[in-house]
């Protein structure tokens, strides 16, 4: 049986059941921005527990309302329906910003989008219970498909009537089986069932099942078996989060080797109200929507893990949806999928007026706070030659990519976010607190939910394909995917039309295209596909797309599955062959999923780490730039 999807987000708060350590508790009190104190539910013993290790206890009873908005992935609902969701998602966030509205407020905002004020507090406990906007789409009206309302004598007579007469070799006719129920229902004093709705459970019967029962086992293994491979104003934390790209400073060696590669491309999201980095991303690739959506996606989940896998010491206590995300002009920053799943999660994707630089200062700001500390480290090009001269950056190079990111992170969460902010009069980390908690004056928003399940929400931002199910499995860009879970699916149609095959969501990492996520409609989850041939190697969509580059220059024009990877052979073949000559088979290298070496801690050498904040001098971009007034958030 599928399991009901959990809620997108869910709220630390007083009263909440939710698991930790497959144990069951009761929050009482809120501690801190990252932790409570919970009540055992079985022993009564009080604890304190992380919020981010917290998962919410959905109850047994729960309505079907209450999953309904995420039965479906959000690009599958129709323009008219997610306009709709739009319009009353507005419409409540006017009191979702609002903690203090009174009946008044929610009058006055009914009658400005014309819906009763019962509506509106309807639409409002449908978002708060689901924690997503999809939860807002319409419903069609009327029963649902599949829906039976028949006595369950009547339903067990036909299933037993077709089980027996139209389910065997004898291939009985639809009428057949319509006259024998009519016969039984007479004998067993039942009444009879509409010869309509006989005929309509015949037609819900699997085919593949019902061929094979029918004695055509031929027809069904030819048309459905698989064919198996071998293998605004910011005044409070999260109202608006400033987002941008910046290429490094430094240049950094590959993992194997430790020989010159190039320089890093940094991705930086700051919130603007405490100035804390809510997310961030790192890579050798050129700025993209992928960067965007990973950086989005690591904002917005818990960061407990990302640290220890790292290893760094120290809290970073950042998490949840931002109301609206401000950023250049660049195409990156444009797409379906990232504008989409932004909505989903109710974040407003902002665009920066041309020529306006003071929209984006305070992440460049950053970036400069940034860079002043990235020309401490070896390898550093520095801002301009001039600064350069007499260091030679490239044999100075001694950080792989892995050790240079633990260096970001560690001056993130152990300097930057602890040090006193010249604006600010503070330390962002403790703005950030008293945003979330409040004090004697003024009160604080409140902890923000936490994802509830991390990985669907990753997810959402990855790049999509709609693709049939064939007997080969899934083919996205000539390579073949395939897994069990796919067999239900196999050559079926489009519900709305029969004559048209049916086609289905799938989600795909750009950095490893060794599985696909398929999204079952009736699981309502996605699950990973891998290849067909299982002992193909795996690859980055990159290497893909620079193979069928290569394929096409060179003439030819059926490209296949075997030829690509042929091709992939032979280009990592020249790359491990040079790696030690060129500096660009060697970022070429580290594009190679297989390839990456993740060490369980980086090796950085002592005098490289990142000093105290208190031993830090003070920043020297820290100059005042103009306020961020400009942006609103809706209230």
């Amino acid at each position: 049986m599928p399991n009901v999807l959990p809620k997108a987000f869910f709220s630390a708060e007083p009263g909440q059941i939710v698991r930790s350590a497959n144990r069951v508790y009761r929050i009482t009190h809120l501690v801190s921005i990252d932790s409570v104190f919970a009540v055992d539910v079985q022993t009564d013993e009080s604890v304190r527990l992380r919020i981010d290790t917290l998962t919410p206890v959905d109850k047994e009873e729960a309505s079907v309302d209450q999953v309904a908005g995420k039965d479906r992935d959000l690009l599958l609902y129709s323009e008219k329906d997610w306009q709709e969701a739009q319009r009353r998602f507005q419409a409540i966030k006017l009191l979702l910003d609002n903690p203090l509205r009174t009946r008044a407020d929610a009058d006055l905002v009914a009658q400005q989008f014309d819906v009763h004020t019962a509506t509106l507090y309807k639409w409002l406990k449908l978002y708060q219970e689901a924690g997503h906007v999809s939860a807002l789409v319409p419903t069609k009206r009327g029963r649902r498909t599949g829906t039976k309302m028949l006595q369950g004598e009547q339903e067990k007579l036909i299933a037993t009537v077709i089980d027996d007469e139209f389910l065997t070799k004898q291939r009985m006719r639809p009428q057949d089986v319509i006259d024998e129920v009519m016969r039984r229902a007479r004998l067993s004093k039942i009444d009879a069932p509409h010869p309509n709705t006989i005929r309509q459970r015949i037609k819900m019967l699997p085919v593949a099942e019902t061929l094979r029962r029918r004695g055509h086992r031929e027809i069904a293994r030819n048309k459905y078996d698989p064919i198996r491979g071998e293998f605004p104003g910011a005044d409070f934390p999260l109202a608006v989060v400033q987002i941008d790209h910046t290429p490094a400073d430094i240049i950094l060696v590959d993992d194997v080797h430790r020989q010159p590669i190039g320089r890093p491309w940094l991705t930086f999201a700051i919130d603007v109200y405490s100035r804390m980095i809510v997310g961030m991303h790192i890579t050798f690739e050129k700025p993209s929507s992928t960067s965007v959506a990973m950086c989005i996606s690591h904002a917005i989940c818990p960061k407990r893990e990302y640290l220890a896998e790292l290893g760094v010491s120290g809290e970073w206590p950042v998490w949840g949806t931002m109301s609206a995300i401000h950023s250049d002009n660049a195409k990156e920053f444009r797409g379906i999928v990232l504008e989409r799943a932004c909505k989903e999660y109710g974040i407003d994707l902002q665009w920066r007026p041309v020529l306006r630089p003071h929209y984006g200062g305070h992440i460049e700001r950053y970036m400069g706070t940034m860079a002043n500390q990235i020309r401490k480290w070896p390898g550093a090009t520095f801002s301009n030659p001039g600064q350069r001269k007499g260091y030679d950056s490239e044999g100075e190079s001694a950080l792989t990519l892995r050790e240079f990111e633990y260096l970001v992170v560690e001056f993130i969460v152990n300097v930057y976010h602890q040090r006193n902010h010249s604006e600010l009069g503070m330390a962002p980390r403790k703005k950030w607190e008293l945003g979330i908690l409040g004090d004697a004056t003024k009160p604080g928003v409140g902890i923000p939910p936490v994802p509830g399940d991390a990985a669907r929400l990753r997810l959402d931002f990855m790049p999509f394909y709609e693709r049939s199910v064939q007997q080969y499995g899934i083919q996205i860009e000539c390579i073949n995917y395939y897994d069990p879970v796919l067999d239900p699916y196999i050559n079926s149609t489009d519900p709305e039309n029969s004559r048209m095959r049916r086609s289905f969501l799938v989600r795909r990492d750009p950095r490893d295209i060794s599985k696909v996520y398929f999204f079952d409609p009736v699981a309502k989850s996605y699950y990973p596909i891998p290849y067909r041939d299982m002992g193909h190697p795996a690859m980055s969509a990159w290497e893909l797309k620079e193979v069928q580059r290569k394929l096409k220059e060179q003439g030819r024009s059926n490209i296949d599955e075997h030829a690509i990877f042929d091709a992939l052979g032979r280009m990592r073949n020249v790359v491990e062959q040079s790696v030690q000559r060129t500096k660009a088979a060697r970022r070429q290298a580290t594009r190679t999923p297989a390839k990456v070496v993740v060490k369980e801690k980086p090796l950085i050498i002592a005098d490289l780490r990142v000093q105290p904040a208190s031993t830090i001098e003070d920043d020297p971009f820290a100059q005042p730039i103009e306020p961020f007034d400009d942006v609103a958030v809706s209230r």
